[in-house]
């Protein structure tokens, strides 16, 4: 259940950054940054799973929270300060409208 909570967190993260970059850089600049949101998370997902392996078990802290919820909560922490550096910084762009 808890991993279902992530997974849809992270689908509806896609769609708000989809619409937002696609209002602002366009269709092309929309489908480069959910292609680098989808390479990160498949990509940080396994590393996460390799850091879980070392910490717990394979059956976790219970029925819910496995080693595999572990490692996608790792990796959602590890997203969201990366997507706030990497989103919040201003870009060319931005410079230029201002």
């Amino acid at each position: 259940m808890i991993a279902a909570f992530i997974f849809f967190a992270h689908f509806i993260f896609i769609l708000l950054i989809f619409t937002w970059k696609w209002q602002k850089d366009g269709i092309s600049g929309a489908i480069m940054n959910v292609s680098l949101i989808l390479v990160l998370f498949a990509v940080g997902w396994t590393i996460t799973g390799m850091i879980a392996k070392f910490v717990m078990e394979p059956k976790g802290l219970g029925l819910y929270y496995d080693r595999d919820t572990f490692s996608l909560t790792l990796l959602t922490i590890i997203e969201f300060f990366f997507y706030r550096i990497y989103y919040n910084r201003p870009t060319a762009a931005d410079k230029g409208t201002q």
